[in-house]
């Protein structure tokens, strides 16, 4: 889900900043990448935000789906998919699609050229590059292995996963935004931000420092906040639980939705911006295109609605 960390130094222009250039954009707070490091016997060790997101964000959403499971009244007739102990079990397979899905889909998706020519570098994750897409179908697969293993319904183990996903989507993108990465275009809004790094003010178009939308805060608000809490309203007040497969319906189409949007303001990876294609546009016909991000969010509004419909359906 992330880039690897940029300079926290910002480069900037020859000329002075006006007034207007003050008040159209906000500065990048003083936050470090790594909250404390200790050094042992000549390595260093250091605790990241990114780590640490996803520990938190892994957590809770254990928390959430164990809260779901103890409470059959949520459930169709009145039945969990699973119990508390079986929750955690599932955990460990969830934590190892994310990981693996989630590398193997930023080389596989975003830079397979260069990862062919540096086979090493995949296991390099500290460096960086994570896809939510791949980490998603990662999640989905060990999901579909458990399940298969232990009788459990599939479609059901979906939502109850649905639910706990939006805590590490939120922590993750609040994380991106820390370590100055995965940030937008160019902009002139007022809460335009001056990341710092010399991609980050690299802008061509643009006289003196450059802001960029905060797309990384954007994707916290909608991915995180704004459908977590949705998800946790339709299982706990409407009775969405009952229907098997409207949580993970929505939550496919709803993610989905809310990274094509942001995609229009998000900044693609270098890889794909050339002279020609500005915009770094991976599919586009007669000047219309998609970026990858868009083009991978598509099949999930299309999975997504199905089974919106499908459980709305067999209601």
């Amino acid at each position: 889900m992330g880039r690897a960390a940029l300079t926290r130094k910002v480069d900037f222009p020859a000329r002075p900043c006006s007034i207007s250039d003050m008040i159209a954009m906000l500065p990048f707070p003083d936050i470090a990448p790594e909250i404390f490091s200790v050094s042992l016997f000549g390595t260093t060790f250091a605790l990241r935000w990114y780590a640490l997101a996803y520990i938190v964000g892994i957590l809770l959403g254990w928390r959430i789906a164990t809260a779901a499971v103890k409470r059959p009244q949520l459930w169709k007739n009145n039945s969990p998919v699973m119990q508390p102990g079986q929750v955690e079990d599932l955990l460990f397979w969830v934590i190892l699609g994310v990981i693996l899905g989630g590398r193997l889909g930023y080389v596989l998706f975003y830079q397979p050229a260069y990862y062919l020519s540096n086979p090493a570098a995949i296991l390099q994750l500290w460096e960086g590059g994570m896809s939510f897409h791949g980490g998603a179908l990662g999640v989905i697969l060990a999901g579909l292995f458990y399940t298969w293993r232990h009788r459990i319904p599939v479609i059901s183990t979906g939502d109850m996963v649905s639910l706990g996903l939006a805590p590490g989507l939120f922590l993750g993108r609040l994380a991106n935004f820390i370590n100055a990465e995965l940030w937008g275009r160019p902009t002139d809004v007022p809460w335009g931000i001056a990341f710092p790094g010399g991609a980050a003010q690299y802008c061509p178009d643009v006289a003196g420092i450059c802001a960029r939308h905060p797309s990384q805060l954007y994707e916290a608000l909608l991915e995180g906040l704004l459908l977590g809490g949705l998800l946790i309203w339709m299982a706990w007040r409407g009775g969405a639980l009952k229907m098997p497969g409207l949580i993970g319906g929505t939550f496919l189409a709803g993610y989905g939705a809310a990274r094509f949007a942001v995609e229009f303001l998000r900044q693609p990876d270098a890889q794909f911006v050339t002279p020609g294609n500005p915009l770094g546009l991976a599919w586009q016909v007669g000047g219309w295109g998609l970026t990858m991000g868009q083009i991978l969010s598509l099949p999930m509004i299309a999975v997504g609605v199905f089974f919106i419909l499908r459980a709305r359906r067999r209601a």
